[in-house]
């Protein structure tokens, strides 16, 4: 019987560590997607820990894009000077843009055709946790 008790143990254990070692797909902002006027930093908070390999999806439309800000001064001045566009207006129907979070670092992302930015609303920021293994 103990040895029964032992075997379930560590194939709980095995499977908990398969389900954390897996990358996750993650659509930013769930069902309300990328939008006017929704809180990306508490949906980011709700939403975290991301790991490293976890798959963000944008789904929106026109006039909507996405881009990758520089540095922390970037992303709460909403300075997009310096800031790498991932993601045209276009870029966002169907099945939305995809960006994997594959590197350890800080990830600012915002909507430059939105007064939401400046008012903290359409952008929020990621730091992917190494996965445990």
């Amino acid at each position: 019987m103990a040895g029964l008790k032992f075997a379930g143990l560590v194939l709980l254990v095995m499977a908990t560590a398969m389900a954390i070692a897996e990358a996750r797909t993650i659509v930013v902002g769930g069902s309300q997607n990328w939008r006017y006027g929704y809180n990306y930093t508490d949906w980011a908070l709700k939403n975290s820990p991301f790991f490293i390999n976890d798959k963000l999806v944008f789904k929106y439309g026109p006039p909507h894009n996405v881009y990758l800000l520089p540095n922390l001064f970037s992303y709460l001045k909403c300075d997009f000077k310096g800031a790498t566009l991932l993601a045209g207006p276009s870029n966002g129907a169907g099945n939305g843009f995809e960006v994997v979070l594959n590197q350890y670092r800080l990830y600012y992302f915002a909507s430059s055709n939105d007064k939401d930015c400046s008012n903290g609303l359409m952008k929020f920021f990621a730091m992917p946790l190494p996965r445990w293994q």
